[in-house]
């Protein structure tokens, strides 16, 4: 069997070891991204990942593309300039729970209404990683945190739902513990002429895991696949607890940066 190289082509080698805690999901969401990146043969000058701060977001630093490493949740923000200025690039975001949907909930809400095409990774584990596990807006009621030592009172956002309120044309989730799903989906929110958000469900042992008893990676991996269930399966009507994958809403409507083309060529013509 020969080594399959392209694959590496998109990474920048010379920053490994990555820092990701051993056990975190966020490495099998680059491996599902680099292999989306491949198979749909997208050319890797064409292609400009925009992070904001947090683990999720240093993914920019190990793919060999066009990056730009913003501040904290204004990724999306930094990448709708840079999608007006360059209509033709692909434009990807990845970004945690908290950069998404705290800090950045905002650029989320209002990327997702200009139906811009960017693609939004959203990498949810459900806590603060990087800075020392505290609460984030999906960390929900019960669960324990540094900021939330006798559990936490607040309720969680629904990604999927959230997206889809404000108006993005191509929603999905999934999790880290189904690879191929994964990169299929994220093939597809490239693909897709409009702002695409795809929730992936990704695992963090060291702070969430330990907190909450959970176990080791492999353990959450599995509770992942026990968790979730396919859109539209028997099983969630009789457990509204289990989370749903697949695709959500995927629609056509006028993207914003050529919606914004006719606008100059209206104002060109008086």
């Amino acid at each position: 069997m020969t080594e399959d190289t392209s694959v590496r082509d998109y990474l920048r080698e010379r920053f490994f070891p990555h820092m990701w805690c051993p056990g975190c999901g966020h490495g099998i969401v680059l491996n599902g991204l680099v292999r989306a990146v491949k198979e749909l043969g997208i050319n890797k000058n064409e292609l400009v990942m925009v992070s904001g701060i947090g683990c999720s977001s240093r993914i920019s630093g190990y793919v060999d593309f066009h990056s730009l490493h913003t501040v904290h949740g204004r990724a999306l923000a930094f990448a709708t300039g840079v999608k007006l200025s360059k209509p033709g690039l692909n434009v990807i975001v990845p970004m945690g729970d908290g950069d998404a949907l705290s800090i950045g909930g905002n650029h989320f809400i209002h990327a997702a209404r200009r139906n811009i095409n960017i693609t939004a990774l959203v990498m949810n584990n459900r806590t603060y990683g990087m800075t020392g596990g505290q609460c984030s807006p999906m960390s929900g009621v019960g669960i324990k945190a540094s900021t939330a030592p006798y559990a936490s009172i607040d309720n969680s956002f629904d990604c999927v739902e959230l997206a889809r309120a404000a108006g993005a044309t191509f929603v999905a989730r999934t999790t880290v513990a189904h690879v191929n799903q994964l990169s299929e989906l994220i093939k597809k929110a490239i693909g897709h002429n409009g702002f695409s958000v795809v929730e992936i469900f990704s695992q963090c042992p060291t702070y969430f895991g330990r907190k909450n008893k959970l176990g080791g990676a492999v353990d959450m991996l599995k509770a992942f696949k026990e968790m979730t269930v396919p859109l539209g399966s028997e099983k969630k009507k009789g457990n509204p607890a289990l989370f749903e994958r697949g695709i959500f809403v995927e629609k056509e409507l006028p993207e914003y940066c050529q919606a914004y083309d006719q606008v100059i060529a209206r104002a060109q013509k008086r």
